[in-house]
């Protein structure tokens, strides 16, 4: 012990210490996932086991090692940096079970400041502190001896071959490796973030850089007509009373006539994928021109309006995001969703077109701070959870600061159709869709934004709730849809005729 705390070590060492202590900080997540999905007490889960956390220190040790005895400077860097983000990492896997994939990387990257200081926390600094920082001082204090070349060559041949020996050894259990690949490779400190970024950017790279065009469109008639979507964010089916959860969640919709409810599931269960979806005619990795586009360029008022983020890029003259929208309100509502909702009814009787499309993309029921996202008035469920850490919550506590963030999306789409109901001259429809679900504790897992082909289905039902004005078109007998109906059910609704038109995809009737 006493060795290893010398104030300096042989570069190789240092690399295997270093490699040790990570293991020992920050693979508790990686190792709970193994136990849970294999028998540890047999002798191939037992051998598995073992052949894992050999595999992991000896990974780690290769890349320490490498990068330090290029320079010290680099590898200690680097060292540090991964600590510090290890920390915060494990941090949001213990807290939120979250895994560290590829599109989790894309939810930092697409995460702005005000969402990420939601999840500031007193434990967050602790984790920073005690396993980033005070590894970083020991890191930064200790004099690297260097080796020779042939002891570096040699070093890494010997770790190359015992990882070699190891994966074919584990032949038999390549099958449950790769079944589970993305769990594991999200788990494993620093591969998750490291590898899972360059992908990012890579994919990233090899998307399209400008929006390929759909074919043109055309306008069928003259009737006005307004179609308002409402983008939902981390609104999960199960809690709206629509469909039939117990607790009184919408109050206000629950007494509308015209209204209807399906059953529909996510693309994807994060905003950037999930909105993609709602806004493309059909599920693609390119970036084909989104519906507000699509519609602007072919001659519908669109108008967009937001206190989110993470849409495709919107190419259009009337977007207003929450800092423009407050610089309108005349209240104080202006750090709540209802701000949407600012003189967005004279807006429409200002527009000069006979068709307009209007989206407003919410953020009502995304956490951790669910008991913030809605005004007082609006908290109809008590005792509810104050903090960020969910799990410190009861389940009471945190579903009751969830189901107020639902009684304040019925209030606010029932102020949509109070509007929609006044401009008697247009036939009028709402559509409320929610980019993806969210888990609320069940199984351990906290918001969402796990890979679809692992995800609880509390992370990818969501709702579908229509609202058609009088005398306007009524509704196929739908039952469970997609996000992809969005698309081609406004172009049905609002008279845009294309070849790219799917009607199986329509859910209104024609009168």
């Amino acid at each position: 012990m006493l060795h290893i705390l010398k104030s300096s070590l042989k570069t190789s060492h240092f690399a295997l210490v270093m490699s040790v202590v990570n293991f020992v900080f920050f693979h508790l997540p990686f190792f709970n996932f193994v136990f849970d999905n294999t028998k540890a007490t047999s002798l191939n889960g037992g051998f598995l086991i073992i052949s894992l956390i050999i595999l992991m220190i000896l990974a780690n040790f290769f890349a320490f090692y490498l990068f330090l005895s290029i320079s010290k400077y680099l590898g200690k860097t680097l060292l540090i940096l991964s600590f510090i983000i290890n920390a915060i990492a494990l941090y949001f896997a213990n807290t939120y079970s979250v895994i560290i994939d590829e599109s989790m990387i894309g939810n930092v990257f697409n995460t702005n400041f005000e969402e990420s200081s939601g999840f500031f926390s007193f434990k967050l600094v602790l984790y920073v502190l005690l396993l980033g920082v005070l590894p970083c001082i020991y890191i930064y204090r200790t004099t690297l001896v260097k080796e020779s070349i042939k002891r570096f060559f040699s070093t890494m041949g010997i770790v190359l071959t015992a990882m070699l020996l190891l994966a074919f050894a584990n032949a038999s259990n390549w099958l449950w490796i790769d079944k589970h690949s993305k769990q594991l490779g999200g788990l494993a400190m620093p591969w998750s973030y490291s590898v899972n970024t360059s992908l990012y950017y890579i994919h990233n790279a090899q998307k399209n850089k400008k929006e390929i065009l759909l074919s043109d469109a055309t306008i069928k008639n003259k009737q006005k007509a307004i179609v308002v979507l409402v983008i939902g964010e981390s609104a999960r089916r199960q809690n709206f009373s629509l469909y039939g959860y117990e607790k009184q969640t919408n109050p206000l919709l629950s007494k509308m006539d015209n209204l209807y409810h399906f059953d529909a599931t996510s693309c994807a269960t994060y905003t950037t994928a999930g909105v993609k979806c709602i806004l493309e005619h059909q599920e693609s990795n390119d970036l084909y021109e989104i519906l507000p586009n699509y519609l602007y360029r072919n001659g519908v008022d669109v108008i967009w309006r937001t206190t989110n983020w993470g849409e495709p890029p919107v190419h259009i003259e009337n977007y207003k995001n929450k800092e423009a929208l407050k610089q309108i309100s005349e209240d104080q509502t202006g750090d709540y969703d209802q701000v949407l909702l600012t003189g967005l009814k004279q807006e429409i009787l200002n527009s000069t077109k006979d068709k307009i499309f209007i989206v407003l993309h919410t953020s009502t029921s995304h956490g951790p701070q669910y008991n913030k996202k809605y005004p007082k008035e609006f908290e109809t469920f008590t005792p509810v959870c104050n903090s960020v850490e969910l799990a410190n919550c009861s389940q009471t506590e945190l579903v009751n600061a969830y189901d107020n963030t639902i009684v304040y999306t019925d209030y606010i789409l029932s102020r949509v159709i109070e509007d929609l109901k006044e401009l008697k001259q247009y036939k009028s429809t709402m559509l409320f869709v929610s980019d993806h679900g969210e888990s609320l504790g069940e199984k351990n897992l906290y918001m969402h934004g796990l890979p679809m082909s692992i995800a609880p289905k509390e992370q990818y039902e969501i709702p579908f709730i229509v609202w058609v004005s009088d005398n306007s078109k009524k509704l196929k007998p739908n039952n469970n849809l997609s996000q992809q109906h969005v698309f081609h059910s406004v172009m049905n609704f609002l008279s845009v005729d294309s070849s790219i038109y799917n009607e199986q995809m329509n859910i209104f009737l024609e009168k």
